[in-house]
């Protein structure tokens, strides 16, 4: 029990080097979905830098803390298996299942862009993006604030919390149609 902080901490650190991967992953799609429509030689040059990129920040980045986070925070489930029963741990797992098949997602989407396959616009990918964002908020707020908050006002919450989401994504889809370079 003695190593259980330090196994948490490097669970936490590889948390936070997994959402910042997350949190690019899909901002590079949409460059690499914007680039896709340029004229030669631009969109060659960028489709080109950009898939290095991306494969640079996956494979050595975003892949890697996913498998620490993982690994880490089974070593901490098997130190203290009673955090199991607790409700807002079975809730948190919930969202660690979400959050995996989110990242499986990005996965697919970055193996059709490495191949040059487009099946998303670049509006659709930057609401993606929100999707790591949502699940972020919600386990913070799971772990830190547990059974001190009522179920009903949480889910209410992480409801407005989307919807404000939603509306700053079409405020700012609004000010690029005025102003591209915005």
């Amino acid at each position: 029990m003695e190593y259980y902080l330090y196994i948490k901490s490097l669970h936490l650190i590889f948390v936070i080097t997994w959402f910042a991967g997350l949190f690019y992953i899909p901002r590079l799609f949409v460059y690499q979905i914007e680039a896709f429509s340029k004229e030669e030689p631009e969109k060659s040059i960028l489709g080109k830098q950009l898939k290095l990129m991306a494969k640079r920040l996956w494979f050595i980045i975003t892949w890697p803390s996913a498998v620490l986070a993982v690994l880490f925070a089974l070593v901490l489930l098997h130190l203290q298996p009673g955090l199991l029963s607790l409700p807002w741990m079975q809730v948190k797992l919930g969202f660690v299942v979400l959050l995996i098949a989110y990242h499986v997602k990005c996965h697919l989407i970055f193996k059709e862009l490495q191949i040059d396959v487009v099946k998303w616009t670049s509006n659709h990918m930057r609401l993606w993006n929100e999707g790591s964002t949502i699940i972020l908020f919600s386990v913070i707020f799971l772990v830190i604030v547990r059974d001190a908050v009522n179920w009903v006002y949480g889910v209410i919450g992480i409801i407005l919390f989307s919807v404000i989401l939603m509306l700053g994504f079409k405020m700012y889809k609004r000010i690029r149609e005025k102003n591209p370079e915005a």
